[in-house]
């Protein structure tokens, strides 16, 4: 992708994220693959409206050195994400409501919908307890999405990938609704989940066959 699209395409998603009621204010942050060593990430500390397409930091995946405004204090997560997963093109890491309680919970999340497990995979994991901006919580937040697609990170978040950017958002989306499905389940007398043999299935299916389509 060019900068200049992907600069306006992180603004947008940036403003996307916060009209979707997935984050509020400065919390979280979205980064954006350019090639295989370079990403975007949104800057330190500036709401979402009011960020604009020169605010953004450029950032070498494998050196970790960037140019223009300081990077997100998290951006080594999404530097960790993209040189592990190749295949990632987008990441956002959001404080969604529903996602924020079950982290706070730290209850791992069973395949309770179908798209769930699809999009995410056959669990939802959550990353054990760091400070913020530490090796740590990088270390422990990729051992939790190691296959998967998304994660909760314990009291403190949500992370969501996807191949685009479009994906990684409808991640985000299927995670909140997810986990909300889960909690309110739960109440109703417990959550009844997918056998996670057909949940691994689905979630096998919908990368092979997603990815067919969008090569096609």
């Amino acid at each position: 992708m060019e900068e200049r699209e992907g600069r306006e395409l992180l603004v947008k998603s940036g403003l996307r994220l916060v009209e979707a009621g997935l984050t509020s204010g400065t919390w979280g942050n979205l980064s954006l693959r350019l090639s295989e060593e370079k990403m975007l990430v949104t800057p330190s500390g500036k709401e979402y409206v009011k960020i604009r397409p020169e605010d953004l930091t450029l950032v070498d995946i494998y050196t970790e050195e960037w140019s223009g405004p300081k990077p997100s204090s998290e951006f080594k997560l999404h530097t960790a994400v993209y040189r592990e997963r190749r295949e990632i093109g987008a990441v956002i890491h959001n404080h969604s409501p529903n996602a924020s309680v079950v982290a706070a919970a730290r209850r791992e999340v069973p395949p309770v919908l179908d798209d769930l497990a699809q999009l995410i995979g056959p669990t939802v994991r959550v990353a054990d307890y760091a400070l913020p901006s530490t090796k740590a919580i990088v270390k422990k937040t990729m051992k939790a999405l190691k296959g998967r697609n998304g994660a909760l990170m314990a009291n403190h978040g949500a992370i969501c990938l996807g191949r685009d950017m479009e994906e990684a958002f409808t991640c985000c989306e299927v995670l909140d609704k997810g986990c909300k499905a889960f909690v309110e389940a739960e109440f109703l007398g417990g959550a009844k989940f997918i056998n996670r043999f057909e949940a691994a299935l689905m979630h096998q299916i919908y990368l092979k066959k997603y990815s067919k389509l969008r090569t096609s």
